[in-house]
């Protein structure tokens, strides 16, 4: 790739600025985010209301399939990387999504001593594994359309991002309304075919990405193994792992166990390479952005709230009651998304405001602030409650509140932590630790599960949801004004002053991605 500021016109025209590839991109991951969140809105509902689980194991369900959607990118990433590219790996990956996201029309008798409950695990098998392939390697695309030095990258990532966003509000909107009024199998499907247009946009647009994405070492995927090329051996392997990961999610205490086995030890590795391997300087680093890790977790454990506990108490406590029309409680799954697209510019512009004025806080402090504001959200659906009274609903307007603060929160962590990985980890542990990142956000949505399942016990009323919700509103808000008051400490560790552009990824690019990327997602790029 050319090292060249500005790539020339003749690879490939452009459309607004940007190479047409871009918008190939755009819309491909626009339907899939549409696919994947509109499924989201209806999952809960469909685990209680449809196959009769308890609120407190329908929680735990979720939180495990949440949690396996952000651990299977790492090793969808690293295949990608070391044999197949990213365009096969995404299409590979969405081949699988579809297929999953149709299966979940599938729904049988309901109750869990229907076979096509099954069915059902199979199909979130399907798409955890679909997700592992394309979650992560479409993004990579995005940054390859463009040399390093392109000062258009920011603004690609940033109308990639907007699509990321347009999906999830749209899939949430259009897949919880028709799920929740005509049927799941019509949410569902609806769901499915925008993983179905997902595939043929990326299809279609192949010669717009001008080969980028395809695979370092063809040769390699062309040798025979088995009887298998060795390409085919690989997506005959990732099928297998279907059957896996069909085992793991109707088996919540294994994902558990995996993921404190393997946190253990990826954590252990890292502190080990630190600690005895690297100078003082990239030492202190990476404990800096271990804190920021495992702050991410406490984050996204209450964040992932949404989903699950959220979901349920909207449903149930919620006047939804909006001019006279109640509002399905899964279409209220899209605020955060509408909210991103309003908010980010915002952050963008408050942050390099900021900045400008030498008052911009640090990238712990915003950890802080983004924990704070989380903790907010809470205590503000508490006092509403409250307000109303027992026994009565609670206004939707704390429903646009809490969604608000946890989205101001997002903006404050989510972008912020990996522009902080990428300048913070040295140039030989770039990958682990923003993998490591993933891992957390992983941990976090699996810890958001148990919280959830703590609010829907047995027997649990409104009361007990919002009791619980007080508890873990108080704690974050704590967490977070203690956060905010050891930055400066934290901002010593990460010692920016000696980062050297031939060390870390163009560390100015990498300051000014913190506002530009503010309208990204965790593991979503994203969400």
């Amino acid at each position: 790739m050319s090292s060249n500021p500005t790539p020339s016109l003749e690879e490939g025209k452009t459309f607004l600025g940007h190479p047409r590839g871009l918008f190939v991109l755009f819309f491909a991951e626009m339907w899939e985010r549409f696919s994947y969140y509109g499924m989201r809105a209806l999952l809960i509902f469909y685990l209680v209301q449809h196959w009769l689980f308890s609120d407190s194991e329908a929680s735990v369900i979720y939180g495990a399939y949440t949690a396996l959607v952000y651990i299977t990118p790492v090793i969808g990433g690293y295949l990608a990387d070391r044999y197949l590219g990213q365009r096969k790996a995404v299409l590979f990956g969405a081949v699988l999504l579809t297929f999953g996201h149709f299966l979940m029309a599938f729904e049988g008798d309901g109750g869990q001593g229907s076979a096509a409950l099954n069915i059902f695990w199979l199909a979130l098998a399907f798409i955890i594994v679909g997700s592992g392939f394309l979650k992560a390697n479409i993004s990579v695309i995005v940054g390859q359309l463009y040399p390093r030095t392109d000062i258009r990258r920011d603004p690609a990532y940033t109308i990639f991002y907007m699509g990321i966003n347009l999906g999830a509000a749209l899939g949430s909107l259009v897949a919880g309304y028709l799920g929740q009024t005509y049927g799941w199998a019509y949410g569902f499907g609806a769901a499915g075919v925008g993983m179905l247009l997902g595939l043929i946009v990326f299809i279609w647009g192949k010669p717009l990405l001008m080969g980028r994405g395809e695979s370092s070492n063809p040769e390699r995927l062309k040798q025979r193994v088995a009887g298998f090329s060795f390409e085919w051996l690989l997506y005959l392997l990732s099928v297998l792992a279907v059957g896996v990961v069909w085992y793991l999610i109707q088996h919540q205490d294994a994902v558990g166990w995996l993921l404190g086995v393997a946190g253990a030890i990826l954590v252990g590795y890292v502190l080990f390479t630190a600690v005895f391997k690297l100078p003082k300087h990239d030492r202190d680093r990476i404990l800096a952005a271990m804190y920021l890790i495992l702050g991410s977790i406490l984050f996204w454990a209450l964040f992932e709230q949404a989903g699950s506990s959220l979901n349920l108490y909207t449903d149930r406590s919620v006047d939804r009651q909006i001019f006279g029309w109640e509002v399905p409680a899964s279409m209220f799954q899209s605020l955060n998304a509408i909210y991103i697209v309003m908010l980010g510019p915002v952050f963008a512009m408050l942050w390099m405001w900021l900045a400008r004025h030498k008052l911009e806080p640090s990238a712990p402090a915003k950890f802080g602030l983004g924990v704070v504001q989380l903790g907010l959200g809470f205590l503000v659906l508490v006092a509403g409650a409250a307000a109303a009274g027992t026994g009565n609903a609670t206004p939707v307007l704390f429903i646009f509140l809490i969604y608000l603060l946890h989205t101001m929160g997002e903006l404050c962590l989510s972008p912020v932590g990996l522009s902080a990985m990428n300048r913070l980890a040295p140039a030989h542990m770039a990958s682990l630790i923003m993998g490591t990142w993933f891992f957390a956000s992983a941990t976090g949505n699996f810890a958001a599960g148990l919280i959830a399942a703590a609010t829907g016990a047995e027997g649990a009323g409104p009361e007990q949801v919002t009791e619980v919700y007080s508890t873990v509103g108080w704690t974050a808000v704590v967490v977070g004004v203690v956060m905010v008051a050891i930055s400066p400490l934290v901002r010593k560790l990460m010692h920016l002053d000696t980062l050297k552009d031939d060390e870390h990824a163009i560390a100015g690019e990498a300051e000014l991605a913190e506002p530009a990327a503010a309208g990204t997602r965790p593991a979503d790029a994203s969400k």
